[in-house]
């Protein structure tokens, strides 16, 4: 849309692994957070996820993610879902 308010940008590294069934990630670092009309501020962030096979087509995954922030408490997030492949 147009009403832009904020967007964040992470600059992570991290570590992934897993086998056939299993894949999981870990990832970390800054993340520069520019809100409208003020200047941004670098913070960090980290994400934790991981993803499991059911079948060849269908997969579960998850995710809990912080964004670290000095004038307020930490945001954190979470994201669960699953996939299928046609």
């Amino acid at each position: 849309g147009s009403d832009y308010t904020t967007r964040t940008t992470d600059f992570h590294v991290g570590y992934e692994g897993g086998n056939e069934t299993f894949d999981y990630y870990v990832q970390g670092g800054p993340a520069v957070v520019a809100e409208d009309g003020v200047d941004s501020e670098t913070n960090i962030s980290g994400k934790v996820g991981a993803n499991v096979a059911a079948t060849d087509k269908l997969g579960f995954y998850g995710e809990v993610s912080v964004l670290t922030d000095e004038d307020v408490d930490n945001s954190w997030s979470t994201k669960i879902g699953t996939k299928y492949k046609f």
